[in-house]
């Protein structure tokens, strides 16, 4: 039982690294296609900008999910729920901006 949960505990981590991983370099990728945005004045800056983040902040999300598999104290849960919250609170924003871009691109066609 102990050798099973030592690869569950193994294979979450492995898990969490490879989401963060992910999420970072989407966030970094979009940061990176919103300058180029903005260098060649795309009317579409915010909105890609908006969409390539929250995509980013979906993975780093699932990671802290992950991560309450392998929680054994309750202040770690505690901070990872806190986490948690944060981030989906985020994730709502830029979602909720996201909504508010496309309807005034709709607007103005």
């Amino acid at each position: 039982m102990e050798a099973l949960e030592l690869l569950l505990r193994h294979v979450v981590d492995m898990a969490i690294v490879c989401f963060e991983f992910v999420g970072v370099f989407v966030i970094i990728l979009a940061g990176l296609k919103g300058i180029r945005d903005y260098i060649k004045k795309n009317p579409q800056i915010r909105l890609n900008l908006a969409t390539g983040m929250a995509l980013g902040l979906e993975f780093k999300l699932g990671s802290e999910i992950l991560r309450t598999v392998i929680v054994r104290e309750l202040s770690e849960i505690a901070t990872v729920a806190a986490i948690i919250v944060l981030r989906a609170a985020l994730t709502f924003l830029i979602h909720w901006e996201i909504k508010v871009e496309k309807a005034d691109e709709e607007a103005l066609k």
